[in-house]
């Protein structure tokens, strides 16, 4: 007979970065190419005037695609253009130009 202990061991949550879809970041890259020197700090995000209203994120959605997770399609739309981030950036990343490329790469790839 088994124990009933108030809880239950789930299976292993991983993320098989090898085997997932990195030809949206290849292609961002390509159209934006300080979009590799991002280090994800997050400024872009806390200065975000969408991130006010809405649950967008554009540190998360960088990280998606850096992941080859692209489930971005409904998140992109949800900024404004109004470029703090790109004024705030310490890397000098061009974000209204990443947004901008991520939007043709949505288009581009049918997301």
């Amino acid at each position: 007979m088994v124990k009933d202990f108030g809880y239950k061991i789930n299976n292993e949550r991983y993320i098989d970065y090898d085997s997932n879809n990195h030809s949206i970041a290849d292609f961002i890259d390509l159209l934006e190419p300080t979009f590799k020197i991002c280090i994800a700090c997050g400024t872009c995000s806390a200065t975000c005037t969408a991130a006010q209203y809405t649950d967008f994120s554009l540190r998360k959605t960088m990280l998606l695609i850096r992941r080859g997770e692209n489930q971005i399609a409904n998140e992109i739309d949800k900024c404004m253009l109004c470029g703090k981030c790109t004024l705030v950036c310490p890397r000098g990343v061009n974000t209204r130009n990443i947004v901008l490329s991520i939007k043709k790469a949505v288009s581009h790839f049918n997301l």
